[in-house]
């Protein structure tokens, strides 16, 4: 999948250089498809890119942490704190390259903005294969999926819907897993049922199937109520952007900051709040709890939870004053005035927000990590990915389209 985000980068730059190579040659009629072929080239390359990125993204986090023992103490620790450095790498290289990329291709050539990340993304493709010989992980082969021993258990279980309870448990005692099974969803127990024919065809789950399919199925109302933060995380590059293109922005004179450069304040607060937390707090928070974490991946989302409500409260409160602002000079049906309110109003939200971020964001990807059979662990990081979009936007909206509201 790095190859193909290469290979995607790569014709994005080629889409992003032709142009300019057409140039140099003179328009007729056979030239007049290049612009149709181009743009189809772009739009190629862009999907392209985003199937690779779903496809390395869960993996190669998920892989990362394969490498650390669970069984050892002191690697047990250093996975948890993995998680943390993983967030601040993904967040400080993001912010680095809004900065820099978006000057690159507004100022100097988007073709390089474009060649940069395939160059740096093929140098990471090599290290990353430089060290295969070194890695820690274990191929299972002619081995049954665990998508289809999932599903074989909830079709059994459906299968023996109507088999009563004392008739799963006799077959329970017999088989000697009344004691394995868990409390939770124990409608799946059903799948243990020893049906005469079915059993001949080996059709019979057993417990361990059985307990995957519950482990997956503890998931979903986390999963589920953690979509109400998405919601929370959205507001970084839209509501809170917005308050910002209204707000006097000017930090010296001559040079104002663009509002969508204002999410760097929540990438800083990722990078130095991570370094407190795992240094800091979570050695604290060990000596009280003896948890390797310091605190449970459930009390951390809890926390963070917490946090991003605190920042929301902070921006109402920061609109309230900038709409009372608006109103007393009159700026409320002028949205392309700026009102006389400093920008530095939105800094405690979007720090409050990157600090929620922290213990939200990491908490899930540890949770998700932790919580799923070990064949679907890239599985659980996917499903943290669809709470957060790309980190960086990977074609920046122009700057000179300046579009502002009240």
């Amino acid at each position: 999948m790095d190859q193909n985000e290469s290979r995607g980068l790569g014709l994005l730059t080629l889409s992003a250089v032709l142009p300019s190579l057409t140039d140099y040659v003179d328009t007729s009629k056979s030239m007049s498809c290049c612009p149709k072929l181009i743009v189809i080239l772009f739009f190629f390359s862009l999907y392209l890119v985003a199937v690779a990125q779903g496809g390395h993204k869960p993996c190669i986090q998920a892989f990362g942490a394969d490498q650390f023992d669970g069984e050892d103490p002191e690697e047990r620790n250093a996975k948890s704190s993995f998680f943390n450095w993983w967030f601040l790498g993904v967040c400080g290289s993001s912010a680095v390259a809004v900065l820099a990329l978006s000057y690159i291709q507004d100022n100097l050539s988007w073709g390089l903005g474009f060649g940069i990340p395939c160059i740096l993304m093929i140098i990471a493709l090599v290290i990353f294969l430089l060290g295969t010989r070194t890695y820690r992980y274990c191929i299972k082969r002619n081995e049954t999926s665990t998508f289809v021993r999932i599903g074989g258990v909830f079709v059994a279980a459906i299968r023996n819907c109507h088999t009563t309870r004392s008739a799963i448990a006799i077959e329970e005692e017999a088989c000697g897993t009344s004691h394995h099974s868990s409390e939770q969803f124990k409608f799946l127990n059903k799948a243990l049922l020893s049906v005469d024919r079915h059993k001949e065809e080996g059709k019979v789950c057993t417990i361990s199937e059985v307990e995957e399919a519950k482990a997956v199925l503890r998931l979903f109302p986390i999963w589920a109520t953690s979509l109400v933060y998405a919601i929370v995380y959205a507001q970084h590059s839209t509501f809170f952007t917005e308050q910002g293109a209204t707000l006097d922005r000017t930090l010296f004179p001559g040079f104002k900051i663009p509002a969508a450069s204002l999410q760097f304040f929540i990438s800083l607060a990722i990078v130095l709040f991570i370094p407190i937390y795992d240094l800091i707090f979570v050695p604290i928070a060990r000596a009280f709890t003896a948890k390797p974490s310091g605190i449970t991946m459930l009390q951390r989302i809890g926390i963070g939870m917490l946090l991003s409500a605190t920042c929301m409260v902070v921006a109402a409160l920061v609109e309230i004053k900038r709409l009372s602002t608006a109103k007393e000079f009159g700026l409320v049906d002028k949205p392309n005035v700026t009102i006389p309110m400093s920008v530095w109003w939105l800094v405690p939200q979007y720090v409050l927000s990157g600090i929620a971020d922290v213990f939200t964001l990491v908490g899930l990807q540890e949770f998700f990590y932790d919580q799923v059979p070990i064949e679907l662990r890239s599985v659980g990081i996917a499903l943290y990915q669809m709470y957060t979009p790309p980190p960086t936007p990977l074609v920046p909206a122009a700057p000179k389209q300046n579009k502002t509201s009240a």
